[in-house]
């Protein structure tokens, strides 16, 4: 990839993760939300927001270390989002069906910086 096209990446990348994490909050904030599920539902919003901001502060890594510490941290952020969602869904609070189109784009979110950790620790070993 072209230093042109690993910024044009990293812009779309960018915008993904910012827009699922207004996504979620707009999804949730219409909802009437029973006082025992508050926390969980800021457990969500606050590991979509990290997602957003970690990758953002991924792109702007002075070494690939960095780099590589923020991809781990927007995995793991990741991860628990898609736990949340599961929690909120099994307990009625979000429908499988208007959960689909988030669940499915964490999951594309997951794959893509799988990848990009597992080339960084191939490149270490070099």
């Amino acid at each position: 990839m072209s230093d042109q096209e690993i910024k044009t990446f990293n812009q779309e990348l960018r915008e993904r993760t910012f827009n699922l994490s207004v996504t979620i909050y707009n999804l949730v904030a219409g909802k009437k939300i029973p006082q025992t599920a508050r926390s969980i539902i800021s457990q969500l919003i606050r590991s979509s927001s990290s997602v957003a901001a970690n990758y953002r502060s991924a792109t702007r890594a002075r070494s690939d270390a960095e780099f590589l510490a923020k991809i781990c941290i927007v995995l793991e952020e990741c991860d628990e989002m898609e736990h949340w969602i599961d929690f909120l869904i099994s307990i009625h609070i979000l429908s499988p069906e208007e959960s689909r189109p988030i669940k499915d784009e964490v999951n594309q979110l997951l794959r893509i910086f799988s990848t990009a950790r597992k080339k960084l620790l191939l490149k270490r070993q070099v």
